[in-house]
């Protein structure tokens, strides 16, 4: 089963199988069906499928995103204290 691409007396092509091709078709090249066709302009302008922009894995991100916790203030002085102090907190859960 061979596709041939053809041109019938009214000037338009077609691409058939090479069994169904009746007498008063021509064949041709498939650069010049491309071109008879608008498919090679197409492309041109168009491109062929791919993916979407921005499609596709989502990049990560450096850190982690931040959230927030309703603490009190003497809570919040503590934890303030303890990151500037570098203070182990598995030492003072053993205590």
């Amino acid at each position: 089963m061979n596709y041939v691409f053809i041109k019938d007396s009214e000037g338009y092509v077609f691409k058939k199988l090479e069994s169904e091709v009746s007498p008063d078709e021509k064949i041709i090249s498939e650069k010049e069906y491309m071109k008879k066709s608008g498919l090679a302009s197409y492309e041109k302008k168009f491109g062929h499928g791919g993916a979407r922009e921005n499609a596709g894995r989502k990049q990560k991100f450096g850190s982690p995103l931040k959230f927030q916790i309703r603490v009190t203030k003497e809570e919040k002085d503590f934890l303030t204290y303890a990151r500037e102090h570098n203070v182990n907190y598995s030492a003072l859960m053993k205590m």
